[in-house]
């Protein structure tokens, strides 16, 4: 299809090349479009940052219900969360990103110009806007981290819903969900979003300060230990088990699960699997960078939370604790201080929860903080005493406060 653009020959000889991959096998605009819709999926990490009109919004997914004059649709969130659908091609994503040139491509075959003129490359630095909002620049700024890359967090400023990209050193002691007090040096704003930069104070983990709808519970029916297995034949009952059984049944519950981007037709297809391919096949950058844009979309996401403590876990158990605080913190928002029921790993929504829980109870163990360990997995055996993660091998040494290094490793 022709079209009108300023971009010199080679990108378009490339969009050209992109579009005949993707349309290799479609024949008419129906099938090339859910070939669009299929690329999207396979090839686009989403939930991505993205801007409308200049609007900041985060792109929750990308759709095509056939309806051939509507093309391609977003599903995006604004700051305030409120969502919307609108054209994937008035949707705007980072210049260098796999989504741009595949939106480029897409806006090419829909005959539109593929590089329209908010997304083009300035010929020059951006100049930095003023910034009219009232932030107050004299005193320490409260912030909750939302996604944290290299050089940069998103975040939220504490008991409001205005989003800003902070800039500062030390980031990596920021994980999301924490809350991060930062003395600022300037505030502006570029392409439609407002920027902090300063110098981190400190950080801390504040879950009910983050103001989080707890996750929903589905009553499952009764856990009854008289169903369970408890010994060998002959054997006798081991002593973490002894006020389990004796409770008695105990009402059963699955908590819910969130995760943003995830494609309810195709479970084996969901953005923390992604993630963990693109870990197995060693890129690991893009991994990680799912699964900030998952807590970005909603801290809810428990599961973002314990890969993301996985990343670091073997060489930086301090910095991987911290990952999976948040994640237990923010699920124990749901249970209150006198739960009593059965968060079994058989239920599968359960599993981010009881990871957060395993994780930081590890990297407890690992940093010498033995009775903190100790509570974890008594509790952990307590929440699903079928033990499918093996805590019950681990708390005798605990107890015994034998350091980690010196396990029994198997």
């Amino acid at each position: 299809m022709g079209t009108s653009s300023n971009k010199d020959g080679k990108e378009l000889e490339a969009l050209d090349k992109l579009i005949e991959e993707i349309t290799v096998d479609a024949y008419g605009d129906d099938e090339q479009l859910w070939a669009f819709r299929q690329a999207f999926e396979d090839d686009v990490a989403l939930p991505a940052d993205g801007f409308v009109i200049g609007e900041p919004v985060s792109v929750i997914a990308v759709d095509y219900d056939g309806n051939q004059r509507r093309g391609l649709t977003a599903n995006c969130r604004r700051e305030d969360g409120s969502e919307y659908v609108i054209a994937v091609s008035e949707v705007v994503l980072p210049q260098a990103s796999t989504g741009a040139r595949y939106i480029a491509a897409y806006r090419r075959w829909l005959n539109l110009d593929p590089y329209p003129a908010e997304t083009k490359k300035p010929s020059r630095r951006g100049r930095q806007h003023k910034v009219t909002d009232d932030l107050d620049l004299s005193k320490p700024v409260e912030l909750v981290a939302l996604s944290v890359m290299e050089r940069a967090a998103r975040c939220r400023l504490l008991g409001s819903d205005r989003i800003i990209t902070l800039r500062a050193s030390r980031l990596w002691e920021v994980v999301p969900g924490a809350i991060v007090t930062v003395t600022p040096r300037k505030h502006w704003r570029y392409g439609g979003h407002p920027y902090l930069s300063g110098e981190i104070q400190s950080t801390r983990i504040d879950v009910k300060a983050l103001d989080l709808a707890p996750l929903g519970f589905a009553e499952m029916g009764m856990w009854n230990p008289k169903e369970e297995y408890w010994r060998e034949e002959g054997g006798s009952i081991e002593e973490w088990a002894e006020p389990i059984i004796a409770h008695g049944p105990r009402p059963m519950f699955e908590m819910e699960q969130v995760l943003p981007g995830e494609d309810p037709d195709d479970p084996f297809n969901d953005p923390i699997i992604r993630s963990n391919d693109l870990k197995d096949a060693g890129e690991r950058a893009e991994a990680k960078k799912i699964l900030m844009q998952l807590c970005q979309a909603d801290l809810r996401c428990l599961d973002a939370h314990s890969h993301l403590g996985n990343f670091v876990f073997d060489h930086h158990p301090q910095d991987a604790v911290r990952h999976y605080e948040v994640g237990l913190r923010i699920g124990e928002l749901s249970l209150g201080d006198d739960f009593t029921g059965v968060l079994a790993w058989s239920l599968i929504d359960n599993r981010p929860f009881l990871r957060c829980m395993h994780g930081y109870g590890l990297c407890l163990w690992r940093l010498g903080r033995f009775d903190e360990a100790e509570q974890i997995f008594e509790k952990m055996l307590w929440l699903n005493p079928s033990d499918n993660q093996g805590v019950r091998f681990l708390i005798d040494e605990v107890k015994a406060k034998t350091a980690w290094e010196n396990r029994e490793v198997e």
